[in-house]
């Protein structure tokens, strides 16, 4: 399967995503991208430097994570998965071996089922390698 297969299949045809990008773990290489999900190179080499000081440590409970220039409110930062919101819609971040989610959902959508969705695509990726 392509990499925006995974996007198109996995994520956003289960309706629990609306757009949602996977890049390199290093994130300096985008695989697979939703037309119109616009998130900056410089928002991901922050996200990338912040995802290791999970808990506590994290600085995305002071600073907020920003994609596309908006900022989204903290809410989870654990060793598996980051989520952040911006009102009733939100982010989830999952990080693997070698692949970056950054999945967003609607404020329609329940952040629970956004949160299992991204992270059992995480886990499938994990489970091959990647």
């Amino acid at each position: 399967m392509s990499w925006q297969a995974y996007i198109d299949t996995s994520l956003v045809g289960t309706g629990n995503i609306d757009k949602a990008v996977i890049l390199s773990a290093a994130g300096d290489s985008v695989w697979a991208v939703t037309p119109g999900f616009e998130v900056k190179p410089e928002e991901v080499k922050t996200i990338v430097a912040a995802l290791p000081k999970s808990g506590n440590e994290s600085p995305f409970f002071q600073t907020g994570i920003h994609i596309g220039g908006v900022k989204h409110i903290n809410v989870l930062h654990d060793d598996d998965h980051v989520y952040a919101r911006q009102g009733k819609a939100g982010l989830v971040i999952v990080k693997t071996a070698q692949a970056l989610i950054i999945a967003h959902h609607p404020d329609t959508v329940d952040r629970f089922k956004a949160v299992d969705t991204t992270k059992a695509l995480g886990d499938y990726l994990k489970g091959v390698g990647y």
